[in-house]
């Protein structure tokens, strides 16, 4: 640009400037509606199939969550709880549960801290295998499904909480079981908002690990 002073100086710059601007907020904006329809996703999950009443399976698979003292914690006890209905209701007559060793003091690992639990409430224990290697929900329904073919198993039913469910119907499926089906609780002891904010995340993270699958 041309003055009667002479050349207006960072003219290019100012414009160079504007596109990087525009740059950044394109790319919040995406961002954003990314992370919006993930959580719309995590919100949404009601249990499949939608009414809520899993088809019976040879098998549920309660997956793992943090123990409190080699027992479970309250969100982990409202999924063992959700199994335990669903055992006794017929949908399942064996048990997977799934977890290693918890990295917050725990001398035992999730998924004998499951099993002790199931016992206690009724469950025989001939009736519980466990996964005590697993440190995620992929490595959970991997090691789960080895669990299941071990035993000619077919089918199963997964056991968590809805915000978790989307996710894990997904991963399920990327593994191989068939027909999905996942059942659900809410909860009244986690601090939901937290969790659905963190599964955005975690969800965002498989979706990427799904590419080299």
């Amino acid at each position: 640009m041309q003055t009667a002073l002479g050349p207006v100086k960072g003219g290019k710059r100012g414009k160079w400037k504007r596109r990087i601007l525009w740059l950044i907020a394109l790319g919040a904006a995406a961002l954003l509606v990314w992370c919006l329809s993930i959580y719309a996703m995590v919100v949404r999950f009601d249990g499949s199939p939608k009414d809520g009443k899993p088809i019976a399976a040879d098998v549920g698979i309660v997956l793992g969550a943090r123990l409190w003292n080699d027992q479970p914690s309250p969100g982990l006890r409202e999924r063992l709880d959700l199994a335990l209905d669903l055992y006794r209701q017929g949908a399942f007559a064996n048990v997977i549960v799934t977890g290693g060793l918890d990295a917050h003091g725990a001398t035992i690992t999730e998924a004998e801290g499951m099993r002790n639990y199931l016992v206690a409430n009724g469950v025989p224990e001939s009736a519980i295998l466990l996964d005590t290697e697993s440190r995620s929900t992929y490595e959970n329904l991997i090691f789960a499904q080895d669990i299941m073919d071990a035993n000619d198993w077919t089918s199963a039913v997964i056991v968590t909480h809805n915000y978790h469910g989307s996710r894990a119907a997904d991963i399920a499926k990327k593994v191989g079981l068939s027909p999905v089906q996942v059942s659900v609780t809410d909860s009244d002891v986690l601090n939901v908002p937290y969790h659905q904010a963190r599964e955005v995340l975690a969800y965002t993270k498989w979706l990427g690990m799904k590419l080299f699958l």
